[in-house]
């Protein structure tokens, strides 16, 4: 219905903000981690919004970034997770820290969110995991950066690598500043680099 608005920030709570657009106050639902990146009363700002439509009610959740929409739009595709569910789980952890969450299958950290169980954390894993890849994050964005000037090939090995060590549990940041500081060599294989980035990590 609606794909962004901005206003100025006539009301502000750690689950909702009204935008004014023009005399025309929004009632928009936010994430916890969304409130915290918002300027204060009076300052201007852009969401980008969810229509959400029930028989009882309509709503509209507002996100800082069209990535953190998406993530979402894709939460509530699983079952048992309403728009309410999905802000929740966006509420205990940015869009990229749910992506890993995913990709490593830790559902203890997605558990985290307020209403959301093991059992519901674990089919959000097996529902989406075939949905999101190493490639939607900001981790590989910024892989693409510090590499611009390295080959294709070895940018791709970069990237593989730090998927695996996510996928073995350590966290994305830890993956990136480990792989970074492996000095890549001509024809290098995947397997090289990961050795040589467990060794980073002790």
């Amino acid at each position: 219905m609606y794909a962004f608005i901005k206003g100025r920030i006539d009301s502000l709570t750690e689950e909702n903000v009204v935008l004014d657009t023009g005399g025309i106050g929004y009632n928009i639902k936010i994430s916890s981690g969304t409130f915290a990146s918002l300027p204060g009363i009076g300052e201007e700002v852009k969401l980008y919004t969810y229509t959400s439509v029930r028989e009882d009610a309509i709503c509209l959740f507002g996100f800082l970034s069209r990535d953190e929409l998406e993530v979402f739009k894709k939460l509530i595709t699983v079952n048992g997770i309403g728009p309410k569910g999905g802000l929740a789980i966006l509420s205990v952890m940015s869009a990229d820290n749910l992506r890993f969450a995913i990709l490593s299958g830790d559902a203890a950290a997605i558990a985290k969110a307020p209403g959301i169980g093991k059992k519901t954390a674990e089919r959000v894993i097996l529902d989406l995991k075939d949905k999101i890849s190493l490639e939607d994050t900001l981790i590989h964005r910024e892989m693409q950066v510090v590499s611009s000037a390295e080959g294709a090939p070895e940018q791709k090995a970069r990237n593989e690598a730090v998927e695996a060590l996510v996928a073995l549990g350590y966290s994305a940041s830890d993956a990136l500043h480990a792989v970074k500081n492996v000095s890549i060599e001509e024809d290098m294989d995947v397997e090289t680099i990961l050795k040589l980035a467990l060794k980073n990590m002790f």
